[in-house]
């Protein structure tokens, strides 16, 4: 169940009037840094008057065709722009409507090319533990969330999991590379132990978002998963979600891996920057063929392909270009990661930063030598939400399975952050988490 936390005094959430660039107002006036970029989506800033006037004229055109009775231009120009920033290997784009949609996309493209090539006894889907992967029944089988698969377990499949390769709660005896082979053989045992032969893929993403806080696994754990699914002839599937589009200082995630290619990705979030609701799924002819040849894609939704949303979307990604947004999400993201770690020396409650381009996160405990956290009466997520408000910081947090696996903050502002707005960033979470520090007493 989503939870909304309320500023001192509040009854409810303040209402929002406008935005503009890394900026939200609400209707009283105050003015709130939009630090997480919401649910890390609006990627190129609010009120973006190139994306305003796309919408306009492509709604002044045409809004909804459908894709059983027409093509549209705007689909076939997002297509070609995306898979040209893909690269190699990325020849196809099906456009759906988010990303929940998009996971179930993939695997359902996946599922119908084996059955293309004759493997048809391939249908599991591997996936790491913790991870999110979204929220409609098909995304919540395959993501790594205790308390979801006990709500929801008799209403879908849940599919196997593996360990993720953590590098800051490393398990004993481990370092971070010698914990990601262990990771990395975990996955190698677990197609053994449920049969090579049976699973059909492996899905993860290759930056962390909301069950991993920004996780970026040693280069080691990214080479030797691609190796395992190549020995096993498994697909591999990056959900990039939340680190496609940019975010991380390359338009895919996947592009600081080369010698880890997925052979499916998907995006949504950042790929429409919040302007529309829009995912993607990234696949190569070498699927694609074989599946249309074989009488077509099985699946469709009302709003796939829909041009308003895929001309909005071009538009982003023009932007993500035009303005060299990708390689400032690099730049700015080193620096914020900097000031990161200054805000921790001064905050004793924060135990990591980590994280790639404008994808970061700080973890939260109560003890740093210990990494333990703090008890779930604390509420130190909540208070920090609140009181970030207050000092007008919107920050997006997120305690993963009940606080198992630690709580964090996404600290993931707009790609066309500069400097100087990265430094009032870190100042104003620094006034923020001083404040928790001090109510946190208690529980120290």
């Amino acid at each position: 169940m989503q939870r909304f936390y309320l500023p001192n005094g509040a009854s409810s959430l303040p209402e929002v009037s406008h935005g503009d660039g890394i900026y939200l107002w609400d209707t009283n006036g105050a003015r709130y840094m939009d630090a997480s970029s919401g649910p890390v989506v609006n990627n190129i800033g609010h009120a973006n008057k190139r994306v305003i006037s796309a919408m306009t004229r492509q709604a002044g055109r045409v809004a909804y065709a459908s894709r059983a009775h027409f093509e549209n231009a705007p689909n076939r120009e997002l297509a070609e722009k995306v898979t040209a920033l893909a690269g190699d290997g990325f020849d196809q784009a099906y456009v759906v409507s988010g990303g929940s949609e998009a996971i179930e996309a993939a695997i359902k493209l996946a599922k119908q090319y084996v059955e293309a090539i004759g493997q048809s006894e391939r249908s599991i889907v591997l996936a790491r533990n913790p991870s999110y992967h979204g929220a409609t029944l098909g995304a919540a089988a395959v993501t790594g969330d205790a308390m979801s698969r006990k709500l929801f377990a008799d209403l879908m499949n849940p599919q196997p999991l593996v360990p993720t390769p953590f590098t800051y709660r490393v398990p004993d005896n481990f370092s971070s590379e010698s914990h990601a082979r262990h990771c990395a053989q975990a996955l190698a045992d677990e197609i053994e132990r449920v049969g090579a032969d049976k699973v059909l893929a492996f899905l993860m993403e290759p930056v962390g978002g909301l069950a991993t806080g920004a996780l970026v696994a040693p280069d080691i754990y990214y080479t030797e998963v691609r190796k395992i699914c190549d020995r096993y002839g498994i697909l591999l599937i990056f959900d990039e979600v939340m680190s496609g589009a940019g975010r991380t200082g390359a338009f895919l995630a996947a592009h600081h891996w080369p010698d880890c290619r997925p052979d499916i990705v998907v995006l949504a979030k950042g790929v429409a920057a919040g302007y529309t609701p829009l995912g993607i799924v990234l696949a190569p002819d070498q699927i694609v063929e074989p599946v249309a040849n074989g009488g077509g894609f099985s699946h469709g939704h009302t709003y796939a392909a829909n041009p308003l949303s895929c001309a909005v979307a071009s538009e982003v990604i023009s932007v993500l270009e035009e303005d060299e947004l990708i390689a400032n999400a690099d730049v700015v993201g080193e620096f914020l990661k900097a000031g990161l770690w200054g805000v921790a020396e001064e905050c004793p409650i924060i135990g990591d930063v980590r994280g790639k381009g404008l994808l970061m996160a700080v973890e939260l405990v109560r003890d740093r030598e210990t990494k333990s956290i703090f008890p779930a009466d604390a509420n130190v997520i909540g208070r920090t939400v609140a009181v970030g408000m207050e000092e007008g910081l919107a920050l997006y947090a997120r305690r993963t399975s009940g606080g198992v696996f630690g709580e964090w903050l996404m600290i993931s502002p707009p790609l066309i952050t500069s400097k100087s707005q990265a430094e009032e960033l870190c100042d104003r979470l620094s006034r923020t988490l001083k404040r928790v520090s001090e109510e946190m007493v208690p529980y120290l």
